[in-house]
């Protein structure tokens, strides 16, 4: 088995009330920031205000420091009340969470980095994909490079999909230098230095609240120290495999808020909703029981999928396999989470596709869970390959 160097946080006993308080909140505003594709900066304010922007960073520098399974439960509860909002959290915990391990980063740097997250709203995420590249976890260069100066590295690019950069602090920029040899990795962009420009692209069938837009770099200087992680691209073939397991856990939780939300409001729907020519409610039908049993039991799998993984990682029983098991759980967690939304639209029909109602933006958002890295394919193509022991 594997050791973590360091056990878990323990969360405190109100930590999780704290958050689904949030996500009620949070709950009366989604249309809007959905309808309107607006992003939902008084979350971020409230989450600041309620100390839970710092869960993953150590606890060295003033964070909290949860595991796996206790972060797993916040991003699902925020989730089930606003999933664009969790999906830029989610980002933001996967950074830190990932530098914490590494420290590969510069110590002064990093450490400046954990204290702003738990003094104020200093959010960052990854800024990887382009748009002749794609996604870089399918392999290639990035188009994206950084030239080093003697003032510092001058960088040019042009990255999408940039998830939450209406807020975002800093970017992590993942780059090529000009080098005879040229190295690869992540520079830290602030927001606010020349020749940082944010192009208001996204317009999304779901997750529309998420500001994922276009972020381009023109000759934009940034200190030399701000190289956080170079190496030649062979030496990135080897990934952390706790980052990997905790990009497809987190993101799974995610989906599963995005679920149980469905969930809980076809259950209102079905107990309110009482047909004149039936003289009872919807709710007291087999065939309307049925079909709920059947979401209840996709969601009662899922859940156990994901924390028990995410529990075993805290408690450091896993093994090598650990990447692929939580792969596994996003393919079909994420897979659940389709099927039971699904099931509760053919059940109610056109109520369930109206704009007055949720359920239509549960199954837009959800179906997001299909483009994030790594894709069903890829997943897919692992796990076929490991059995038929070709990789």
């Amino acid at each position: 088995m594997v050791k973590l160097n360091t056990s878990p946080v323990t969360p405190s006993t109100d930590l999780f009330e704290r958050v689904a308080a949030l996500a009620a909140d949070f709950a009366t505003r989604t249309a809007v920031h959905d309808r309107d594709a607006s992003f939902p900066f008084e979350n971020f304010t409230a989450l600041q205000q309620a100390q839970l922007l710092n869960l993953t960073v150590p606890k060295e520098f003033g964070g909290q420091a949860l595991g796996f399974a206790a972060v797993s439960r916040v991003i699902e509860t925020i989730a089930s009340g606003d999933a664009a909002t969790a999906l830029v959290l989610t980002m933001h915990y996967l950074q830190h969470a990932n530098a914490s391990r590494a420290r590969r980063w510069p110590d002064q740097i990093y450490e400046r980095l954990c204290r702003e997250s738990v003094a104020g709203i200093a959010l960052l995420n990854a800024a990887r994909v382009e748009p002749e590249l794609g996604t870089p976890a399918r392999g290639g260069l990035p188009a994206t490079t950084a030239q080093q100066t003697p003032e510092g590295w001058l960088l040019n690019g042009h990255k999408i999909y940039t998830t939450g950069s209406p807020i975002l602090r800093y970017f992590v920029v993942w780059a090529c230098t000009t080098e005879a040899e040229p190295r690869v990795g992540n520079f830290l962009v602030p927001r606010d230095v020349p020749g940082v420009r944010i192009v208001e692209t996204w317009d999304h069938l779901g997750m529309r609240a998420t500001g994922s837009h276009d972020l381009i770099l023109e000759n934009t200087l940034i200190p030399l120290e701000y190289a956080l992680d170079l190496r030649p691209l062979s030496a990135w073939s080897l990934p952390d495999p706790l980052q990997l397991a905790g990009n497809s856990l987190w993101l799974s939780a995610l989906y599963q808020g995005v679920a149980k939300a469905a969930r809980d409001w076809l259950v209102g729907y079905l107990n309110e909703r009482s047909p004149s020519n039936l003289g009872a409610s919807l709710a007291t039908l087999p065939r309307f029981q049925t079909a709920m049993g059947e979401i209840e039991a996709l969601l009662y799998a899922s859940d156990r999928l994901i924390y028990g993984l995410a529990n075993d990682i805290d408690r450091a029983e896993y093994d090598n396999k650990v990447v692929l098991q939580a792969q596994s759980v996003k393919y079909i967690t994420t897979g659940n989470a389709i099927r039971a939304i699904e099931t509760g639209l053919e059940l109610i029909g056109n109520p369930g596709l109206s704009r007055h109602n949720p359920l239509e933006r549960h199954y837009r958002d959800v179906l997001c869970s299909r483009i994030h890295t790594p894709q069903n394919d890829a997943i897919c193509l692992s796990l076929g390959k490991r059995a038929l022991g070709s990789g």
